[in-house]
């Protein structure tokens, strides 16, 4: 590091988040993922590091820049420049760069590699719990980037079964952007699944589009959790999903009423009891749409959308991470 780097980091302090998942992440594990993603042969011209190229990617994601926005950023701001490692005579990648680093991702599929090892290594930290005594299901809908050239009454959101495939909801620039109606509002976008432990740290993601119902995903979000229980509300309430529960998790399913069957009260207090627990995963999804952009998809997609996902994931794990922690003068010199 020169001396004007060196004078800069001084002067940006060791509270900045930037600083702080610096120095808190070794970076040098997540290149087997981006070279697996990349699906570099190693030969032929040396482009930029890939790591530099991730860390622009979170940077991006965690301000909400376009690429020719963070283009730009790059050559201006110093906590970016510190952050992602170029001294200040490097060349900075350009907007073309950015857009085919993420797109190699995509296709390559390692999105939600990046979000398991972020969350390794946050646990080896001791900032996650491994093994969490709850672990806590929802989905969120996030707006298409696309503009729907039409409209149309879109269907209901449901617990159960599949949405009619109307050929109306094609209308639009996004292929895989769906219409759903909640409430009174209709949205065409997509649905965003999401696992967390009772810290609010995030650590199974799942896309899907809008008119997707939740409990048949229930399956999914639950392979790997290390839980006791599983949280969720009543759009999982199911006969099919409490026996998955059975004989691996206990169950934390907040109980619905059926008609002629209306709730009793020890069922009634056992929904106030999860609700309680509940908000942790709604936190994280306020987190993730006013912080990191998930209100709104950036891209066309259901798999670029997904990736936006694990970057916002990522980007709440990390900024969660980073108020736990307290650098001092050494530590960042170090970083």
């Amino acid at each position: 590091m020169d001396l004007f780097l060196r004078e800069a980091t001084d002067r940006i302090g060791a509270e900045d988040a930037l600083a702080k998942i610096d120095a808190l992440m070794d970076w040098r594990s997540f290149s087997p993922i981006l070279k697996r993603g990349l699906g570099r042969s190693g030969f032929g011209p040396r482009g930029y590091d890939a790591l530099v190229l991730f860390k622009c990617l979170l940077i991006g994601q965690w301000h909400g820049l376009s690429d020719p926005k963070l283009e730009r950023a790059l050559k201006v701001r110093l906590d970016f420049m510190i952050f992602c490692g170029p001294d200040l005579h490097a060349a900075v990648p350009d907007e073309t760069t950015h857009c085919r680093f993420r797109n190699a991702l995509v296709k390559g599929g390692v999105y939600d590699d990046l979000l398991a090892e972020v969350c390794r290594q946050i646990e080896d930290h001791g900032l996650k719990l491994k093994e969490a005594e709850a672990a806590i299901i929802d989905a969120t809908l996030v707006e298409s980037a696309a503009r729907p050239r039409t409209h149309i009454d879109a269907p209901e959101d449901r617990a159960e079964g599949e949405a009619s495939d109307d050929p109306q909801m094609h209308f639009s620039a996004d292929p895989d952007a769906r219409w759903v109606k909640k409430g009174s509002k209709s949205t065409l976008g997509y649905k965003a699944f999401a696992r967390t432990d009772e810290e609010g740290f995030v650590d199974r993601i799942h896309t899907k589009p809008a008119n997707c119902a939740e409990s048949p995903e229930f399956g999914h979000m639950i392979e790997g959790a290390k839980a006791q229980r599983v949280l969720a509300d009543k759009a999982y309430a199911s006969r099919a999903n409490r026996a998955i529960l059975r004989g691996q998790h206990r169950d934390g399913i907040m109980r619905k009423a059926a008609r002629n069957r209306p709730l009793r009260a020890s069922e009634k207090r056992f929904n106030k009891m999860i609700s309680k627990r509940r908000f942790r995963v709604e936190q994280c999804f306020g987190t993730m749409k006013r912080l990191f952009g998930l209100h709104r998809a950036r891209y066309f997609g259901v798999d670029k959308t997904h990736a936006q996902l694990a970057m916002a994931a990522i980007g709440q794990n990390l900024l969660k991470a980073a108020n736990k922690i307290t650098l001092n003068r050494q530590t960042l010199a170090i970083a």
